[in-house]
């Protein structure tokens, strides 16, 4: 599943520079995750760094509408970071 941001963000800027896939980024009123760029971190970490780094429990949650498995995020891994290797 691809994570989403909820209206209890206070845009506190912690999650956007952490976000290692670039998928965190300022919405209408509140910060956004581009679910086509958001793989939870696998592949960079063990755990998503955004909800890490997120002062306000949880905010950052995993979006009921996009369902995605592990292999589905580690596929948009590597096609994120290693296209022109395939």
């Amino acid at each position: 599943m691809a994570l989403l941001i909820t209206k209890k963000c206070i845009n506190c800027d912690m999650c956007e520079p952490e976000c290692p896939n670039e998928a965190i980024s300022m919405g209408n009123s509140i910060y956004e995750i581009n679910s086509d760029r958001c793989t939870e971190c696998i592949g960079h970490y063990e755990t998503p760094t955004c909800q890490s780094v997120c002062p306000i429990p949880n905010t950052i949650t995993k979006d009921p509408a996009r369902p995605e498995s592990e292999e589905q995020l580690w596929d948009k891994f590597v096609q994120l970071h290693h296209a022109d290797k395939i």
